[in-house]
């Protein structure tokens, strides 16, 4: 007697890959997920990985884009909960941010992963990854600029900095270290500091 073959169509078999691809590349890191074990994870053969994926570079790319509407998703979030409000938006993105760095699982920012993985800064991956910091410095300095910062980009450069290092921290550090609670307060201190002077 023959067993029907569970056929998965391109979508679906695309979204699978791609959640896949996700969670090893962001937990265990591109370079060390294999096509195998991507598409024993996803429960598709290879043939639908390249079907939906032209190769491993176009998947990295994939997942690249992926996180980087993840990213932005979760920055929008912070912000509209204070319309209109830059400082108000401004601490609300580092209550989250602190909330979100002391979460179990969390294996600090894809793009800082991603960036330890890849030295050659020419590399796509890398271009993307400095496509979404720069994205996120320009947001920073936007929101500096509207809350009444003097200096704007130089207060936007010190509250990405501070970003960056919590994301080191949140990996570095022990869980439970007295670190990540601080952010919220450090954040306000630099914003203090910067929109004070303007005053």
């Amino acid at each position: 007697m023959t067993t029907a073959r569970k056929v998965t169509d391109g979508a679906a078999a695309r979204n699978q890959i791609l959640d896949a691809a996700e969670e090893l590349f962001y937990f265990e890191g591109s370079r060390t997920s294999g096509v195998d074990a991507i598409v024993k994870k996803a429960g598709v053969n290879k043939m639908s990985l390249y079907r939906q994926f032209e190769s491993k570079d176009d998947l990295l790319r994939q997942y690249l884009d992926r996180r980087d509407e993840t990213f932005w998703r979760y920055i929008n979030g912070s912000l509209e909960q204070h319309p209109g409000q830059p400082r108000k938006q401004l601490e609300q993105l580092f209550d989250d941010l602190s909330r979100r760095t002391q979460a179990a699982g969390y294996r600090g920012c894809p793009f800082v992963n991603i960036a330890v993985e890849y030295p050659e800064r020419e590399h796509f991956a890398r271009q993307m990854v400095a496509q979404n910091k720069a994205g996120l410095l320009a947001r920073l300095t936007q929101l500096s600029a509207e809350a009444g910062a003097q200096d704007a980009a130089a207060l936007g450069a010190a509250l990405a900095l501070l970003i960056e290092g919590t994301y080191a921290g949140s990996q570095t550090y022990a869980p439970g270290n007295p670190l990540l609670p601080v952010l919220p307060q450090v954040a306000r201190t630099l914003m203090d500091a910067a929109i004070n002077k303007a005053a």
